[in-house]
């Protein structure tokens, strides 16, 4: 495992689901064009290496703190210029990170992006360490704003801010000099006291009174759905050991599954309310951005066989606690918790179940085993990663699990994705990896045929080996089974997508990125080519752009973009689109294409072809 000292740079725009729900199109346009034109150079030319990009992020390092400093200075002074609406929060520490291939991680990353939450738009915010060593070295005052408790960062951090409001180190200190020695300054602040003394009085007198501040509707990026609304926020991992972190996420994804299967309630997906993992966030600003009414949030302590787990539902509309509990126990007993926690939000929300639904309550734990469970949730935490060496580990994970509790359905599943994968993604032994999931799918949809993520694969499994009869059949048994979490939505629109089905496939994509607001790039790529297959191709092409902002080098965007471009006659864009396939793959031809993708009707992939030809795509 590689390690190295470096200075991590974190940013994301502020409210930027509220101005992507004002103008979608005029904010990529936007976010893009300042990327290419001044953000890229700028990183460049302060010896940075961007990392990253994770939506309206970007994740830079440094090997020198006061480079990525000045950098962050000219980067807002820059942005400001250029921009009025976009306004950037960047958080900067300087800590030693892993090297894996490209991407970095560790405690000095996460350090870095809960110091960017803490950052006010347009400002910086630094660690002890990264202040002490740029102090006196960069033209720019950093205000002490004293100790912060972040999640799953055992020791507080002291933050330096600084906005470009900050007054010079130098007025700083003549100003506190002045309110130290001055005799009315002091009567002043005692008078303060007081009247904060007798308003805190006076709120604690006031039971119920909302204990957050309420979120509008009016400011929401998406309308409340018409039935109760959840998002339920990443547990934080109070154990000493953080190692334990996998078992805190674990807990929330089991949560977020099990909620998703009340068809009387909406609940964002994982990848959305992960995306607030480590920050401090108000309840407001997650509601506001995820569309929702209520927030589900706790924390998770775990100590040997022993848990302590805290829980509250607040309804952001009113800023009111719903209900708070805290469940201790032992570890063997974490499922009657997750039940009780369930039975919670099922009677606060007065939810109705179908029969179905309480069926499913009363079945039990998904296995009799916690060593299985424990192996499935490592193995989950490794699978967000994207990364090849960590789906290796995961799959050794998932077939120890197997081998312990070989009724484990959710186990089967992740592991045939795995072998699914392995030739989707990672382009290896089709034949050998697609059979291996098939034989995964077919079993767990025997052990639970209730379960739509194993019909998905399977329908996924068939139609990449022209199994399509089969492909079709799987697929239909899938949406019978109204699946209502946003992966195993995705992964059937982009089945529907290449078996012609694209108006199913419209749907159950637009119910996926509705699910999960900050999707990534690939639910847009699906989108697109349903799209294409209706015939709406500035619809596909608005969808393709929304998704090249968010991931530049996604192939399959681009290829989405010149088969629209093309459709419409737009040649010089066409051509553009086909020139960035090759810059991303140079190997890109079209008989690689016609041997990769998997048409259940030739006719569509003629089409798709002819319009690349079009384009300027290679034979």
């Amino acid at each position: 495992m590689e390690r190295r000292l470096a200075a991590i740079m974190a940013t994301d725009v502020a409210g930027y689901t509220a101005l992507m729900g004002a103008d979608e199109s005029g904010t990529l346009e936007r976010l893009t064009s300042l990327r290419q034109d001044f953000l890229e150079p700028l990183i460049a030319g302060h010896h940075g290496r961007i990392v990253k990009l994770m939506g309206d992020g970007i994740l830079v390092e440094f090997a020198s703190v006061v480079d990525a400093v000045t950098c962050a200075l000219a980067w807002q002074k820059g942005v400001a210029d250029r921009d009025e609406t976009l306004k950037f929060r960047i958080g900067i520490n300087v800590g030693d990170v892993i090297v894996e291939g490209d991407d970095i991680y560790g405690d000095g990353v996460n350090v870095a992006s809960r110091l960017e939450g803490l950052a006010e738009p347009g400002g910086i915010c630094l660690s002890e360490d990264a202040y002490r060593q740029t102090r006196g070295k960069v033209e720019a005052a950093f205000a002490d704003q004293g100790e912060h408790r972040l999640k799953n960062v055992a020791e507080p951090i002291r933050a330096y801010h600084y906005t470009p409001d900050i007054p010079t180190a130098r007025h700083v200190r003549r100003r506190s000099m002045t309110a130290r020695h001055s005799f009315p300054s002091v009567l002043l602040a005692s008078g303060l006291t007081l009247l904060v003394i007798a308003a805190g009085l006076l709120l604690w007198q006031r039971p119920w009174a909302p204990r957050e501040e309420p979120a509008s509707e009016a400011n929401m990026a998406f309308p409340l759905p018409n039935k109760p609304s959840v998002a339920v926020l990443p547990f934080a991992n109070l154990s000493d050991d953080p190692a334990q972190d996998y078992f805190a996420d674990g807990m929330t994804e089991d949560l977020i599954t099990d909620l998703s299967k009340i068809s009387d309630l909406f609940v964002i997906a994982r990848n959305s309310s992960f995306a607030y993992k480590g920050q401090q966030v108000k309840v407001r600003q997650v509601a506001e951005e995820l569309g929702v009414r209520y927030v589900l949030e706790g924390s998770v302590r775990r100590i040997d066989d022993q848990v302590r787990i805290n829980t509250q539902l607040i309804d952001a509309t009113t800023g009111g606690h719903v209900w708070a509990e805290r469940y201790d126990g032992k570890l063997d007993n974490i499922f009657a918790v997750q039940d009780a926690i369930m039975a919670k939000v099922v009677k606060a929300l007065e939810l109705q179940l179908t029969d179905r639904e309480r069926e499913q309550q009363d079945e039990g734990p998904k296995t009799d085993s916690m060593e299985a469970y424990d192996l499935v949730l490592q193995a989950r935490k490794l699978l967000t990663r994207f990364d090849h060496k960590a789906a290796t580990e995961a799959r050794g994970l998932l077939e120890r699990a197997i081998e312990i509790d070989p009724s484990y359905v959710e186990a089967h599943t992740l592991l045939g994705f795995y072998f699914f994968d392995e030739w989707r993604v990672w382009g290896r032994k089709r034949d050998q990896n697609l059979a291996r999931a098939l034989d995964l799918g077919a079993a767990a949809v025997e052990l639970d045929p209730s379960d739509p993520a194993p019909h998905v694969l399977l329908a996924m499994v068939y139609q990449w080996r022209r199994e399509f009869a089969d492909a079709n059949a799987a697929a239909d048994k899938a949406l019978a089974l109204e699946p209502q979490d946003a992966i195993t939505l995705s992964n059937l629109g982009s089945m529907l997508g290449w078996a012609g089905r694209s108006q199913e496939a419209l749907l159950v994509l637009q119910k996926a990125i509705r699910l999960d607001p900050f999707h990534p790039p690939n639910y847009l790529e699906r989108l697109a080519f349903a799209h294409a297959g209706l015939g709406d191709y500035a619809q596909c092409i608005e969808a393709a752009n929304r998704g090249i902002a968010l991931d530049p080098n996604y192939v399959g965007l681009r290829v989405d973009a010149a088969t629209c471009y093309a459709a419409l006659g737009r040649a010089e864009d066409a051509k553009a689109a086909a020139a960035e396939i090759l810059r991303i793959n140079p190997r890109f031809t079209l008989k690689a294409f016609e041997a990769y993708a998997p048409f259940t009707d030739e006719g569509d992939r003629d089409w798709k072809v002819k319009m690349l030809r079009i384009a300027g795509v290679p034979e």
